[in-house]
């Protein structure tokens, strides 16, 4: 009995130890298991990570001052410098009121300005020797090399990009860009006969320094439309290609080789 109770009494103690050890191991490894949960709960998931595209129109990737070129003719179609787009605005619209609305012509305008501004220059040069003061000074123009040789390898780009475009179409490869291209062409045609080239340019000119600024300040609003006016027209075309379109002939889809 004395036995006995000495081996409980020398268990006792052991056995509290060893569930204090235990229980706190439980305890630290619930604990562990709590701020894994809570590190788990408030990690952000793979999807929230990788943040999702913003659509933007025409598919750009660069802001409105980029796309358009960047430097001074991008913040002049921006009204980034205000005095600047107001008097190119204004130049334009008086050439257009000069040309169309009090229908003068270009050949003469050019012709009796320079007359204007040669009579004032010869009659200044002779006349300085007269009242005792400098003659005008008139700057030596002339084109550089460098920029005409850009102006032409870009529009050598250009235009060989529209050959390419074209010949596209024409083999028959791509059936939505041949009726958009149709569409644009017919659009065009209807504007060319309800005015002339000039007031075409006009009014493309008036579009170029209106539009992107309007854009640029409601840009969001604009492509959240526009992402939507996409997912229907998608949604139409894709009937109407399954009903009438994929059932036209297509032409060869490769060029056929001569050997």
């Amino acid at each position: 009995m004395a036995e006995h109770k000495e081996e409980s009494v020398a268990e006792s103690p052991l056995e509290k130890i060893t569930e204090k050890f235990h229980g706190g191991d439980s305890s630290s490894s619930d604990s562990d298991g709590e701020k894994s949960s809570v590190v788990d709960s408030s990690a952000p998931s793979a999807a929230q990570v990788v943040k999702a595209k913003i659509y933007r129109l025409f598919g750009r990737e660069k802001p409105v001052h980029k796309v358009l070129g960047g430097g001074k003719p991008a913040d002049v179609f921006l009204w980034r410098n205000k005095k600047v787009s107001a008097a190119t605005l204004g130049g334009a619209t008086a050439i257009w009121v000069l040309f169309e609305l009090m229908e003068y012509h270009l050949l003469t305008f050019v012709c009796h300005s320079l007359i204007l501004s040669l009579a004032i220059m010869f009659l200044w040069s002779n006349a300085s020797t007269f009242i005792n003061k400098s003659p005008p000074r008139i700057p030596e123009v002339s084109i550089p090399e460098d920029l005409t040789v850009n102006i032409a390898l870009s529009l050598r780009y250009e235009i060989n990009w529209a050959f390419a475009a074209l010949r596209d179409i024409a083999l028959g490869r791509d059936l939505k860009k041949f009726l958009s291209v149709i569409a644009g062409l017919w659009v065009f045609s209807i504007i060319g006969n309800c005015c002339n080239f000039l007031t075409l340019f006009y009014i493309a000119f008036v579009i170029v320094h209106t539009v992107p600024p309007l854009y640029e300040k409601y840009e969001d609003k604009v492509d959240a439309f526009a992402e939507k006016a996409q997912t229907e027209f998608k949604k139409h075309y894709s009937v109407i290609h399954a009903k009438y379109l994929s059932k036209i002939p297509k032409g060869p889809l490769k060029d056929k080789k001569f050997q």
